[in-house]
């Protein structure tokens, strides 16, 4: 029997030790997860495919062949779509309610968030509630409401020409802050909880006044998650269609998603014609994300690993 096979092996300083212990490698994935992802990426993919596929095509051929057909490409689609719904007038409407919109949601959102993890009383939490509550509502439930209230407020000519806040751009935005103000607040209130609470008493000892600090202190600090809900807010507001189609009756102050009510014929619905005119809507948004998707990841990756 060898003696040396049951002595311990000890590794020598300066010498590489006799035995050594496997590197822990990656996790492999097991095959399942695979087909599960893969089956939920094409179930996922299929409807945007699907319609953008027949966005090229004929309705003559579609309709004498199956939309499961392959065939009838054209791109004179997305001409008459776009003359059809004159998308370009409907666009500028958007950016007159989107880019407001989306300001003040956030502007009114840091002071909300400021107020409540800055300061500390009483209310503090039932007011972030009360701001978040109107997420928590379906707009359905409030479309008579809300509409019966807009009929009611007289405003001068110059806001609107009908008198009072339907069929005007500011009772579009007005509706859309009201809405988006909470989830933002809610957001934001969170990550400036994380601040320490040292760079306010330095402020403090500094002379900076509560404003200052509002200004110069907090507002850098959060760009991170103001770049991140700039995005999501920009594809809400652009996308929003409910409270366009109710407030405002007007053809030529209607944003470009409720614009694709031109599309649809009287007897019948050219659909790959619809198709057209949604990729068109779609695309600003797609550049929009993709072209602030490292500041829009970062924000919340930050967000989430403070605290």
């Amino acid at each position: 029997m060898s003696v040396s096979a049951d002595l311990p092996q000890v590794a020598v300083p300066g010498k590489s030790p006799l035995v050594k212990s496997a590197a822990p490698g990656p996790k492999k994935v097991s095959s399942g997860l695979h087909v599960f992802l893969i089956v939920v990426s094409v179930l996922w993919l299929f409807p945007i495919a699907y319609a953008l596929i027949n966005s090229f095509r004929t309705y003559e051929y579609t309709a004498k062949n199956g939309y499961f057909s392959w065939g009838g490409f054209t791109a004179d689609n997305y001409v008459n779509a776009w003359q059809q719904a004159d998308f370009g007038k409907h666009f500028v409407n958007t950016i007159w309610i989107t880019v407001p919109a989306v300001i003040l949601t956030l502007f009114l959102s840091c002071c909300i968030a400021f107020v409540v993890a800055r300061f500390s009383f009483k209310f503090n939490l039932a007011l972030l509630g009360l701001f978040t509550a109107a997420n928590l509502l379906p707009p359905q439930s409030l479309l008579i409401p809300v509409y019966n209230m807009f009929n009611a407020v007289q405003v001068p000519s110059w806001v609107s020409d009908s008198g009072t806040l339907l069929n005007s751009y500011y009772g579009l935005i007005a509706v859309n802050v009201a809405f988006q103000t909470g989830f933002c607040a809610f957001v934001l209130s969170n990550y400036m909880k994380t601040i320490p609470t040292e760079l306010y008493e330095s402020a403090v000892v500094d002379g900076a006044s509560v404003l200052r600090q509002f200004w110069q202190l907090t507002l850098p600090l959060c760009r991170p998650p103001l770049a991140a809900l700039a995005t999501l807010e920009v594809t809400w507001i652009y996308n929003e269609f409910f409270w366009a189609t109710v407030l405002i009756s007007q053809g030529d102050k209607l944003p470009v998603t409720s614009s694709l009510n031109n599309l649809r014929g009287q007897f019948f619905t050219d659909n790959n014609l619809v198709a057209a005119g949604s990729v068109i809507i779609a695309l600003p948004t797609l550049i929009i994300f993709f072209a602030l998707q490292k500041q829009f990841v970062s924000g919340l990756t930050l967000g989430a690993t403070k605290g």
